[in-house]
């Protein structure tokens, strides 16, 4: 048989196959997302008082989105960009490379299309990276990476979609709300069945920094105070276990003061340390994966 025959013979049965079969879907942000996105960079940049230029690319790297803060510099433009195709051209926050590059390995620098400059992240919606967003011009690097991360975050305040199944209600008395703060503990741990987890978590001393892979943290402060920090570089960061990474303190991170009725949310794969407790700090966390 000619060699010719089974070339042809793959070539026909491709051709005779349905298309769907043949593309990949993909989601990617819409217009009305790029500036949902910006948004919330721009509220962040306000409650900080800082300036920037934040940029929203699709999940092929195109911009689909860019708002200048007034006194922002004008470069920035051009640096936002690059860090939010970075982003999801390379599927990492920005901060990753410029960490790997710091730590030697600089020929990373002569790859295309390549920022790596603190300030990039990708958008991530039901697990699928559908975009990124990139700031430069703000007070700091750590704050680029802020408003940046604040952008991305737009999408997990979003309502889940209507279940089409029913479950069991889950309920605590304030009495068993009480005795699981008083000691801080796990109020509802998923089933198994479930992405979310309920903490009644509770902190009298700083603690360890903590980077969870795949756990978004939504925080609501019930009582006490302390410093916030988030992003940066966690030192001395062990896994202790799957998914978790946990270190000494963080360098080069941002901080916040936060107390009763604060609700902060940490997107996973975000370095976070409660530094400076006034307590008992008392807080729910519901951890979304």
């Amino acid at each position: 048989m000619s060699p010719r025959i089974p070339r042809l013979l793959v070539a026909a049965a491709f051709l005779a196959a349905p298309l769907h079969a043949q593309v990949v879907a993909r989601h990617s942000l819409n217009a009305d997302g790029a500036r949902r996105v910006i948004a919330a960079a721009v509220a962040e940049a306000t409650r900080l008082n800082t300036t920037g230029v934040i940029a929203v690319v699709d999940n092929g790297g195109n911009l689909m989105a860019l708002e200048r803060i007034d006194n922002t510099f004008a470069a920035g433009a051009n640096i936002s960009i690059g860090k939010a195709r970075t982003a999801v051209l390379f599927q990492k926050p920005t901060r990753v490379f410029e960490d790997i590059i710091k730590n030697g390995r600089t020929p990373m620098i002569a790859l295309n299309d390549f920022t790596p400059l603190q300030g990039g992240v990708p958008i991530v919606v039901d697990g699928e990276i559908v975009g990124g967003v990139g700031v430069s011009g703000a007070a700091s690097a750590p704050q680029d990476e802020q408003l940046a991360m604040a952008g991305a975050s737009a999408f997990s305040a979003m309502p889940a979609a209507a279940p089409t199944t029913s479950g069991p209600i889950h309920a605590w008395s304030h009495q068993e709300v009480a005795a699981a703060f008083a000691k801080g503990a796990v109020l509802y741990d998923g089933d198994g069945t479930h992405n979310y987890m309920v903490h009644a978590s509770r902190r009298e001393g700083p603690g360890m920094a903590e980077v969870h892979a795949k756990d978004t943290d939504i925080i609501y402060v019930l009582g006490g105070s302390a410093q916030l920090v988030t992003g940066g570089t966690v030192v001395d960061g062990k896994a202790t276990a799957s998914d978790e990474v946990r270190g000494a303190r963080i360098d080069n991170g941002s901080s916040r003061q936060i107390a009763s009725g604060d609700v902060v949310i940490v997107p996973n794969g975000t370095p976070h340390w409660f530094e400076k407790v006034q307590g008992p700090l008392t807080y729910y966390v519901v951890k979304v994966r």
